[in-house]
């Protein structure tokens, strides 16, 4: 069996590759292997359990709250919040699990289940690879050792999680954001009632598109992997800004009062100079992934910030970020991670500091994210391949060698498989946008030969 946990959970096609059977057996499985390593110890454990609108995610989270509450656990269910929300309410509540069905910025017929550990972080490799081997064992036969009577779990639905996480995100930020408009794409995803209110709060004047989830329209033509509208509704409006999440809100990328998208090096950058201003960049550095644009790198050595740079996942950002206290990370595609005041990437509390930012300084976001200038970056996406197979095919590293020659110092080349979806990511960066393009294509085209 191939691993089942990526570099965000577990995702697949839901009552396809994820099904109610096994969401309850992975539940069951973790239970488990909690309380194998002492987490549980002297206590009957809690979890919380949050979910995106998914039409799938209601059936999914009855299986884990079935197999979380079969096993003995407490279940706090706080309905539909953004991922960090869960992650927050895990550690507030103090809660031994956390619980998110969600499968991000993919497409509605996918969903998935992430775990977190106590304090709302993500649970560790190790952890992960024990419970699936513990539900594996168990799926092939072996039976559980079940509570009865008052040994099982008990659910509540945790109505007050809506107000703690607002309050929360409004309560860190550094300055109101009195006198901004704001245009918010919701991706009709998880945080379509937080993150309006949590601005609204806040002070400024919101606009509000892809806040109607129906369960059947997340991520569909809206939020952060489609801008377009995010971007003509900013002008439309002529808002300062505009902000977009993805379907359970762990990321944010945003436009400027022109319509011009601001990724999330840009954003990084933004907030990075603002943190370091208010003495809290602590040891004066960032961590992203080695997927930064090396115009990201380049501003920040200008600024005499340091520039960690890690494998692509903001999981791996989170751990070299608590392994060196590091205060500030994130990723181009969104996750930023503000440590003081969450355990994961969080789009909302992001967005409500970038605005800040923009508010505080009396600049346009245009100007502030003036501070790097991007270079050409192409990215395709090769599907139907063995990504399994990107390290060990000669043909492909033969082709990448060759590509590295031609654009020599003033580019470079990332090939990976994706953690979270089946393909093979080709990344090209050149000082000029064809070269680029045409590097890439013809990476791409010897991926699928190769792999293929």
């Amino acid at each position: 069996m191939g691993r089942l946990f990526g570099t965000d959970g577990v995702r697949g096609v839901a009552n396809a590759d994820l099904t109610a059977e096994m969401a309850l057996g992975l539940s069951v499985a973790a239970a488990h292997v909690l309380a194998e390593a002492g987490t549980f110890a002297g206590h009957k454990p809690v979890a919380v359990v949050g979910r995106d609108p998914r039409a799938s995610g209601e059936f999914l989270e009855a299986a884990v709250v079935a197999g979380l509450a079969s096993a003995g656990v407490d279940v706090l269910t706080v309905g539909v919040l953004p991922t960090p929300a869960v992650a927050y309410l895990t550690g507030e509540l103090g809660a031994d699990l956390g619980v998110m069905l969600s499968a991000s910025h993919n497409a509605m017929p996918d969903n998935g289940i992430k775990f977190f550990a106590r304090g709302g972080h993500k649970l560790a490799d190790e952890l992960e690879d024990r419970i699936e081997s513990v539900y594996e064992e168990h799926r092939t036969g072996a039976p559980w050792d079940r509570p009865t009577g008052a040994g099982v779990g008990r659910v509540k639905a945790y109505g007050e999680g809506f107000d703690r996480y607002v309050e929360h995100l409004t309560g860190v930020l550094p300055h109101r954001l009195d006198g901004l408009k704001v245009v918010l794409d919701e991706a009709h995803g998880a945080a379509a009632r937080v993150s309006p209110e949590a601005f609204k709060r806040a002070g400024a004047e919101i606009v509000t598109i892809g806040a109607e989830p129906d369960g059947l329209n997340i991520n569909d033509g809206c939020g952060s992997t489609h801008l377009d509208k995010l971007r003509a509704a900013v002008v439309e409006h002529g808002a300062d800004l505009g902000i977009a999440h993805d379907g359970d809100a762990d990321r944010c990328l945003a436009v400027d009062h022109e319509g011009t998208e601001i990724d999330g090096d840009q954003i990084l950058a933004v907030l990075a100079l603002a943190m370091r201003e208010r003495g809290a960049l602590r040891s004066d550095t960032v961590v992203a992934t080695v997927m930064s644009n090396l115009g990201f790198k380049l501003a920040m050595e200008r600024e005499r910030i340091a520039f960690v740079p890690t494998g692509v996942g903001d999981r791996y950002v989170l751990e070299e970020m608590k392994k060196h206290g590091y205060a500030l990370g994130g990723e181009q595609s969104g996750h930023v991670i503000i440590l003081d005041h969450a355990t994961t990437g969080d789009g909302t509390l992001t967005g409500l500091m970038l605005a800040a930012r923009v508010a505080e300084s009396g600049r346009t976001l245009k100007d502030l994210a003036s501070v790097m200038e991007r270079l050409p970056q192409v990215l395709v996406n090769v599907r139907d391949v063995d990504k399994s197979r990107v390290r060990t095919s000669a043909e492909l590293t033969a082709a990448v060698a060759e590509a590295e020659r031609e654009l020599g110092a003033t580019g470079r080349v990332l090939l990976r498989p994706s953690g979270t979806e089946p393909l093979v990511r080709v990344m090209v960066e050149a000082a000029d946008l064809e070269q680029a393009r045409s590097v890439a294509g013809r990476l791409a085209d010897v991926v699928k030969s190769a792999l293929g």
